[in-house]
């Protein structure tokens, strides 16, 4: 007699979904931008809260001793930042676009691939000034000491 084998079929968590979407059914360039502008909000939603997260750190960070002040990031560069990041974020779907007119008849979808490292990526570089700050703090922290 052989075991019964039973495979648990988990729903997909938010973020699979998130980072694994599937792609148009049709490639034309309505569906195609039409894809890329369902997922905008998300990809704001979690830039946005990736930002906070980062403003959060580095303001901590910049109250550890030696004391060197508070952070200031101008509210005007978190502006710039935002509108840069949607303008590369519509680049997507250009480039998506661009790319199914070169390769010509049935073009695999690149848009999620696109999508996941575009978001990968924001995420990664909204989180680089606590590095940078952390690097300020460790060499803040040496010249006090020694």
């Amino acid at each position: 007699m052989g075991a019964n084998h039973c495979v648990a079929v988990r729903p997909m968590s938010a973020l699979v979904r998130l980072l694994y979407p599937s792609p148009p059914a049709s490639r034309s360039a309505p569906r195609i931008i039409g894809w890329w502008e369902r997922r905008r909000l998300q990809f704001n939603l979690v830039v946005g809260a990736t930002g906070i997260v980062s403003l959060l750190a580095i303001n901590i960070i910049s109250l550890l001793p030696p004391d060197i002040g508070p952070a200031r990031i101008p509210p005007g560069a978190i502006v710039v930042y935002a509108v840069l990041a949607n303008m590369f974020y519509t680049a997507g779907w250009g480039f998506e676009l661009a790319f199914n007119a070169w390769w010509g008849d049935d073009p695999p979808a690149i848009g999620p691939i696109l999508f996941r490292q575009g978001l990968i990526f924001s995420v990664g570089l909204t989180l680089l000034p606590v590095g940078l700050a952390g690097l300020v703090w460790m060499m803040q922290l040496f010249r006090w000491l020694t």
